[in-house]
C-alpha cells in the first residue's frame, strides 16, 4: 500500500509536572527533512526528536511543532533549588568570615543568585521522566500522520489505477490499429509509385524490399510489449509495502519513452491522437507520484 507524502498528526502526553502536545505536518520533498519549533528549555532534544521521525519515515519535509505546559496547580508553577539555596549560603558565609563583614544574609542576597528559583519547566528541561513523556507524544503523532498519510496513498492509488486503465485502453487501440495502419501505408506508397513509375528497367523485387523495410520502421509490436510490462511493474509497486515513490518516478519514464516511440513511428492521425491522450494521463500520473512517499 502506498503512502502519501502529505498528512498531519498529533499526539500527547503527560510527565510528572508537564503536559506535552505534538502536531506534525508533512509536505512533499525528495529526501526526508526534518524541522522542529522547540521551546527553549527542550533544545536538547532536537536530535533525539528528528531521529524518532527518520526511523519511520523515508521521505517529506516534516514540521514539527511541540508545546509544554506545566500541569501542576496556578501559583505553584515554580519550584525552589533547595541545594542552591544551601550553596548560596555557605559560600555567603565564608565570605562573611574571609571579609571580616558582620552582615546578616538576605533573603534579597540569595533571590539575586541564578537558578535559586525556576518554573516547572524549567526544572524538568533534563528529566528523564520529561523525555520519556517526549517520545510517548512522538510515537502517537508519528502513528496518526503515517495513518493519514497511507489514506492519501489510499486515495492517490485509485486515481493511479484508472490512469493506467486510460493508458492501457489506448494501448490497446494502438495494437489494433497498428497492423492496419502498416497495410494502409504499404498499399498507399505501392499505388503512388506504380502511378509514377511505368519502367519495365525498374527492379520491382528491389522495390518490394524497400517497401517492406519501411514498413518495418512503423512496426511498434516491440514499443507496445515494453509498455505493457513497464505498466504492469508499476501496478506491482503500487502494492508494494515498501516506500515506492522514486521506482515510481523512474518506471513512469519508462512509460514516457515507449509512448514517445510510439508517437514518432505512428505516421497516423487516429493513432498520433491516442498517444496524445496516452501522454496526457502520464503526465497527470507524473504529477501524483510526486506526493507518494
Amino acid at each position: 500500500m502506498i503512502s502519501s507524502m502529505i498528512g498531519f498528526g498529533r499526539g500527547q502526553a503527560q510527565s510528572a509536572n508537564a503536559s506535552v502536545s505534538i502536531e506534525l505536518r508533512s509536505v512533499n520533498s525528495r529526501y526526508c527533512e526534518v524541522s522542529a519549533r522547540l521551546p527553549r528549555q527542550l533544545a536538547e532534544y532536537e536530535t533525539r526528536i528528528q531521529n524518532l521521525i527518520k526511523q519511520s519515515i523515508t521521505r517529506g519535509r516534516i514540521n514539527i511543532q511541540l508545546q509544554l505546559e506545566s500541569s501542576v496547580e496556578e501559583g505553584l508553577a515554580v519550584t525552589l533549588n533547595q541545594s542552591a539555596v544551601r550553596g548560596y549560603v555557605q559560600l555567603l558565609n565564608t565570605l562573611k568570615e574571609t571579609s571580616g563583614i558582620d552582615e546578616p544574609i538576605t533573603l534579597s542576597h540569595l533571590l539575586s543568585f541564578p537558578n535559586v528559583v525556576s518554573s516547572i519547566e524549567e526544572s524538568t528541561e533534563t528529566s528523564e521522566d520529561l523525555w520519556n513523556a517526549i517520545e510517548a507524544a512522538m510515537q502517537k503523532a508519528i502513528a496518526s500522520l503515517k495513518n493519514m498519510r497511507q489514506q492519501e496513498g489510499q486515495a492517490l492509488q485509485k486515481d493511479l489505477e484508472l490512469r493506467l486503465d486510460a493508458i492501457e485502453k489506448g494501448l490497446k487501440d494502438v495494437e489494433q490499429r497498428a497492423p492496419e495502419r502498416v497495410t494502409e501505408s504499404r498499399n498507399r506508397l505501392q499505388e503512388r509509385l506504380l502511378e509514377i513509375i511505368e519502367d519495365d528497367r525498374i527492379d520491382r523485387d528491389r522495390l518490394e524490399l524497400e517497401i517492406t523495410l519501411l514498413a518495418d520502421r512503423l512496426d511498434v509490436t516491440e514499443e507496445c510489449v515494453r509498455l505493457r510490462s513497464h505498466l504492469q511493474l508499476f501496478r506491482e509497486a503500487l502494492t508494494d509495502d515498501q516506500p515506492v515513490g522514486r521506482k515510481l518516478n523512474f518506471i513512469t519514464q519508462e512509460i514516457n519513452r515507449e509512448i514517445n516511440t510510439i508517437g514518432s513511428k505512428a505516421n497516423d492521425t487516429r493513432m498520433g491522437h491516442i498517444v496524445v491522450d496516452m501522454k496526457e494521463e502520464l503526465e497527470k500520473i507524473r504529477e501524483q507520484i510526486q506526493n507518494i512517499e
